[in-house]
């Protein structure tokens, strides 16, 4: 195999390529790189790649490259760090190695820090933005914006890697407050309940008069947390920064059950309490069996009210479901479970993060046969729609109105009377209505009667 026109560099630089070739060896590096920098493929695919070498030939670069990302690359936004991790790593080094970091090398193009324009430039390039005599970019400081700001309406499907990590970081300032609730304890306040002990105890400083009258009220605790998040393929693009969501409101919370679907529910409360972030995403991973399959919201939903909800939904707990209602079983098993679930539960909210376009409608069967049951239906697709959600449980009444589906089985339930059939309500007189006297009333027992004919009679 003749030598290509670009020369493949190792990520370490330790080898270079020679007449006798590496080719295989620096195809499985790169395959690393890519890995490090977060593709998602298989050993498969990479075996592909080699046996595509026998038809493709390297020397053509644009040729390999093609053939690379369609094997390699199987997620839009994978395609700009692709390019970057190509173009660095297939190169021909000025000094036959290389120790350059390479998604540094390619985030250094795209964000390089721009430099603020004086006056004298802003006058001569009319007010406007644009790039000196180095290629540096120019940005007038009158038109910047904060980058925090476009994170937060950004949608997460649509993140690069570098603000993947930025939205980690934002993550970490939120702040959830489920609410409290009143449990059957008691403790000093001004409750309604009179404290008898407390009050003897005070009166003893005015000689034994009960001048003050203590009183008890309930406790309050705060609420318990259920997180049920769908992670089947549909939600692929959502997974991994719910993943980081679930985990932060986790630390902060404390009492937080959290639970993982696709066609059948894993818990993951224990793998959530490593303090290490990627840490616990990576136990997460091993842990569901079934990450990225299909999906069975009503079957999941009836084996945690059958197996779980005793154990954690305890005293009014707040259940969150974060799904895009896309469902492969049945439409009855679903509205079913759901019915039960909002039964044993305070509140039930489904997160969609296909609710934050404009355009969307809920047309699924599954999403159509969980909203009568479901007390809020809220976005989830960007950080912004995350803070409203905290806001909104913030805001929660110590009870809840009927929703959609519960209002409409009452009101079905409850047939009114025909006008006709209704009786006329007459006035009553207690003095004339009839007394109730026992049949016995004014006779002598039976065993004190004292019969003429009976023997001894006089």
């Amino acid at each position: 195999m003749s030598p290509p026109d670009f020369l493949p560099t190792p990520m370490n630089g330790s080898e270079t390529y020679t007449e006798d070739g590496h080719i295989l060896h620096n195809l499985m590096v790169f395959g690393e790189v890519l890995r490090r920098l977060g593709l998602d493929f298989g050993s498969g695919n990479m075996l592909d790649l080699v046996r595509a070498t026998r038809d493709i030939p390297m020397g053509r670069r644009q040729d390999f490259q093609n053939a690379a990302r369609c094997l390699l690359v199987h997620r839009k936004q994978d395609i700009p760090i692709f390019d970057d991790a190509f173009k660095v790593f297939w190169r021909r080094p000025s000094h036959g190695i290389s120790t350059r970091d390479l998604r540094s090398m390619g985030e250094e193009r795209r964000y390089r820090s721009p430099r603020i324009a004086s006056d004298s430039v802003q006058d001569a390039s009319g007010g406007g933005e644009g790039q000196d005599s180095g290629g540096q970019p120019v940005v007038d400081l009158t038109r910047t914006y904060s980058a925090r700001e476009v994170l937060r309406v950004k949608d997460f499907a649509e993140y690069s890697p570098l603000e993947i990590l930025q939205a980690k970081a934002l993550m970490a300032e939120l702040g959830w407050n489920p609410g409290m609730r009143r449990t059957r304890r008691l403790k000093a306040g001004d409750g309604s309940w009179p404290d008898l002990r407390r009050t003897f105890r005070n009166s003893l400083q005015y000689g034994g008069e009960a001048v003050e009258l203590a009183h008890l009220e309930r406790r309050k605790k705060p609420r318990n947390l259920v997180l049920i998040c769908d992670v089947s393929g549909s939600m692929e693009r959502y997974t991994r920064l719910l993943l980081h969501f679930i985990h932060t409101i986790a630390a902060n919370l404390g009492k937080v059950e959290s639970f993982l679907f696709a066609t059948r529910l894993t818990r993951i409360t224990r793998h959530l309490r490593y303090r290490n972030i990627d840490q616990a995403v990576t136990e997460v991973s091993r842990a569901v069996p079934d990450w990225a399959g299909g999906t069975r919201i009503g079957e999941n939903i009836h084996n945690f009210n059958y197996q779980w909800a005793r154990r954690v939904l305890r005293g009014g707990s707040v259940v969150l479901i974060i799904s895009d209602g896309w469902d492969r079983g049945e439409p009855v098993v679903l509205s079913r479970e759901m019915s039960r679930l909002q039964r044993s539960c305070h509140r039930l909210i489904w997160l969609n993060p296909l609710l934050g376009h404009a355009e969307y409608q809920p047309l699924a069967q599954g999403m159509q046969a969980a909203l009568p049951f479901v007390d809020d239906f809220l976005p989830a697709h960007n950080l912004n729609s995350l803070l409203a959600v905290g806001e909104h449980l913030s805001r929660l009444t110590p009870h809840r109105n009927l929703s959609a589906g519960r209002r409409r089985a009452r009101e079905e339930a409850f047939i009114p009377e025909p006008e006709s059939a209704v009786p006329e309500r007459r006035e009553f007189n207690p003095a004339l209505a009839p007394t109730f006297r026992h049949p016995l009333w004014g006779r002598i027992p039976n065993q004190q009667v004292s019969h003429p004919e009976a023997p001894g009679a006089q």
